[in-house]
């Protein structure tokens, strides 16, 4: 495997082992399976899925299909094919704000370094991670990211201690 094809997956711990695995519509739904969303909506129709379970969401895929299910998954994977198509940081906060999702988010596909931060603040737990600026800058234990921001954040975890919810704000005029 060349060095550009290596997945892996860090959280703001640093990198961890991924105790999941990807399934496809023939993959029997199972112990730590990532699914597709028609076969994880399929195996819910079926009662077959069993231990822990996740779905994986495409940009063009509704969150709606799977609200009435998120007592039932333990890990939401959605999807970045390209750096520039930012649907699933709006999916990320829904879940999080809106639906109160607390189980792992987790980024896949094209996770860059200057994403890192706003996947964070957005709800993302974990990041799947190939590209290899981004790996090497993760490695060395830098996000990047900026201190001030204008938008609140979607975890609690993330929200300064005695700061306001917008900088604008954070002084009186």
């Amino acid at each position: 495997m060349s060095e550009e094809n290596v997945t892996r997956l860090w959280t703001q711990a640093g990198f961890v082992e991924d105790a999941w695995a990807r399934g496809d519509a023939e993959t029997p739904a199972g112990d730590h399976v990532i699914l597709p969303l028609d076969a994880f909506l399929a195996a819910i129709e079926a009662g077959t899925n069993a231990g822990p379970l996740g779905v994986h969401l495409a940009p063009g895929e509704s969150i709606e299909a799977i609200v009435p299910h998120l007592d039932r998954l333990s890990l939401i994977s959605l999807g970045f094919p390209a750096y520039n198509d930012g649907r699933s940081f709006s999916k990320a906060e829904l879940l999080r704000s809106r639906h109160g999702f607390a189980g792992t988010i987790r980024a896949h596909g094209d996770v860059l370094i200057d994403l890192v931060n706003h996947m964070l603040r957005t709800g993302f737990d974990e990041l799947e991670v190939t590209n290899g600026p981004t790996l090497a800058r993760l490695e060395a234990g830098r996000p990047g990211g900026l201190g001030v921001y204008y938008q609140p954040a979607a975890k609690a975890s993330d929200k300064p201690v005695d700061a306001p919810a917008y900088a604008w704000r954070r002084v009186p005029a």
